[in-house]
């Protein structure tokens, strides 16, 4: 009989903690038990679960003793308390906040572009931010085939990435301006229903925002190519799930959009929706709830010799965050050589 595993949760009961528990319920994934943690404030839950319920567990440091693996969306400050807890108690974590993306000693992976990584975890493992996965997922064909000098890249980000209080604050403002009532600002610095907000995150002092240097970082670890240049706009928009990417890239060789298209139309975690002619392209209403990234509007860059440009849209609740955490803790499962920690502080 193949082995099942103890599987805890961190953050149950946030949107992405919740897609997470149903992403191991959809993909069939080995567990015997499937404990939900969260913090005080919602110990003590139900949450739905496999036909039943579970009730959601007070995280504390003995809580990661009887887990294999535990997925992490309890954002930085719970992530950088529990995870080196429950890593020296023989868990892996596969964490989704921003606290270990950039630590040396924890791989940052995405399983379509670097699976490889997996094989020096110490026992924390990071899932990367959401605007850098979709992103990565459509360029590594493209980088493995041609190589890429530069990326540059304007998101188009949905509230949903702040969270449940950023689409709550998208409906209410939507609503009240239908019905001339005037709106507040909780969740974001302007007013987000029929807007734009070129700032995610906060700024930092080259001018660009924490989570624009994110995709700059991230890009340049998960691809093990500190020379690879990047820059990123990043954009709040009135869309409650899914996020959009307008990319280009500058290729080390020359590569034609059908050839970029084939390599694409092979690759794994790709769906290519690429037929202008019949108004064809990758939408964020049909993203949603979907574990695929979409590529499309694939085209040579008229003003660069190497330029290829593109449109990616992906789930970021889904292969942003919670897909892609699943799917490194099914890597893991596969090969008994990496069910282990080695954690030193």
């Amino acid at each position: 009989m193949s082995r099942e595993f103890n599987v805890g949760v961190l953050g149950a009961t946030g949107a992405v903690g919740r897609e997470m528990l149903n992403c191991l319920l959809e993909r069939g994934f080995p567990f015997k038990k499937v404990k939900p943690l969260a913090s005080q404030r919602s110990a003590g839950k139900k949450i739905e679960f496999d036909d039943g319920e579970l009730t959601v567990e007070l995280a504390q440091p003995k809580s990661f003793d009887d887990l294999d693996i535990a997925i992490f969306s309890a954002g930085a400050k719970a992530s950088g308390e529990f995870a080196p807890i429950a890593a020296r108690s023989g868990c892996i974590v596969v964490d989704n906040s921003s606290n270990w993306r950039m630590d040396p000693r924890v791989p940052l992976v995405i399983p379509e572009v670097n699976p490889g990584a997996l094989k020096n975890h110490k026992g924390i493992i990071a899932n990367p931010n959401c605007s850098t996965i979709q992103m990565l997922v459509a360029l590594k064909p493209i980088y493995d085939a041609v190589g890429i000098k530069r990326i540059i890249v304007s998101t188009y980000q949905s509230v949903s990435g702040t969270g449940q209080k950023g689409v709550e604050e998208l409906a209410e403002q939507t609503k009240n301006l239908f019905n001339g009532v005037e709106t507040k600002n909780k969740v974001y610095p302007h007013r987000i229903a029929f807007n734009c907000l070129p700032h995610i995150d906060v700024f930092t002092e080259n001018g660009y925002t924490k989570e624009e240097m994110k995709m700059v970082n991230e890009t340049k670890k998960i691809f093990d190519d500190q020379s690879i240049k990047v820059s990123a706009t990043c954009v709040r928009v009135p869309v409650f799930y899914a996020h959009s990417e307008a990319i280009w890239i500058e290729t080390g060789r020359p590569i034609s959009p059908e050839s970029a298209r084939e390599l694409l139309s092979r690759a794994p975690g790709i769906l290519l929706v690429d037929d202008p002619s019949q108004n064809a392209y990758p939408l964020a209403s049909e993203a949603t709830g979907r574990d695929d990234v979409f590529v499309g509007r694939i085209r040579a860059d008229i003003s660069h010799d190497n330029g290829l440009s593109m449109w990616v849209v992906a789930d970021n609740v889904r292969k942003g965050a919670a897909t892609n955490a699943v799917e490194i803790a099914e890597l893991l499962i596969r090969d008994p050589q990496l069910l282990k920690t080695d954690w030193k502080d």
